[in-house]
């Protein structure tokens, strides 16, 4: 597959208000906390030296931020706006542009890392091939983490945060202000829509500008026997971040001498 530009469907915080994603979730704060906790767990399970990692959809990398401490780092995203952010966060990390779904990078990868941005996959065959995809570019032995930021278990209809801008991260003259409200219109399919509006004040003038994401709502179950039909052991644990605790999947490629053997 040849990648494009973005779709007239891209959510605009992956195309023309990509600027404000490095103001939303500080990567030397939360997202380290949650990066680190993932390198801990990759180390508990592989069994195979660790080296090199991709995180598949990066978004603007700032589980990579982290994550490079430990490993040699590339990630892989659909969006040409966020790519360039994860180039200017981590000029040290390697970057390609691709879909999650079908991307084909000749070489395999001691880890793997799929958070949040497999939830812009709203249908069960385009899950399974980006499981089937990443189970091709990872080494045998070697450990994909996989995080549910929903399931249709633990969806909360209606649910509406607001989130200021990371103390710091705004130029003077600037604060921005995050809402965001998940709801599902039909709850007779497996996606819901995530509502987003920045509140943004230039030098005190009001600007708002609107978003919205498709988002996939999937049962539990169904994330485990896709990742175990795709040929992983899985190991279910959890994390936890603000009182939300999240479906935190650890999957293990056999190695030909184990294969079928308990995790």
């Amino acid at each position: 597959m040849t990648p494009t530009g973005p779709s007239p469907d891209t959510p605009r915080l992956y195309s023309d208000l990509a600027w404000l994603w490095p103001l939303w979730g500080d990567p030397a704060g939360e997202y380290a906390h949650f990066a680190r906790f993932v390198a801990e767990r990759i180390r508990h399970h592989a069994r195979r030296p660790l080296e090199t990692l991709l995180d598949v959809a990066c978004g603007g990398g700032k589980n990579l931020f982290t994550l490079q401490r430990s490993f040699r780092c590339a990630g892989l995203d659909l969006s040409p706006a966020m790519l360039a952010l994860a180039r200017n966060l981590n000029p040290e990390c390697e970057f390609v542009q691709g879909d999650m779904r079908s991307f084909s990078l000749d070489r395999t990868f001691d880890a793997i890392l799929i958070d949040d941005g497999v939830s812009h996959l709203t249908s069960r065959p385009d899950l399974a091939a980006a499981f089937q995809t990443a189970f091709r570019h990872l080494a045998p032995g070697g450990v994909m983490v996989v995080v549910a930021d929903s399931t249709a278990e633990t969806f909360r209809q209606n649910q509406t945060e607001a989130t200021p801008a990371y103390p710091g991260s705004c130029p003077p003259g600037l604060d921005v202000t995050f809402i965001e409200n998940r709801y599902d219109p039909d709850p007779a399919d497996e996606r819901f829509e995530s509502t987003l509006i920045y509140l943004i004040r230039e030098h005190g003038r009001r600007r708002i500008e609107t978003d919205r994401f498709d988002l996939g709502l999937f049962p539990h179950s169904f994330w485990r026997q896709t990742l175990a039909g795709s040929g992983f052991d899985v190991v279910e644990e959890s994390y936890r971040q603000d009182d939300v605790e999240y479906p935190f999947f650890v999957c293990r490629k056999p190695t030909q001498r184990n294969r079928g053997a308990p995790p």
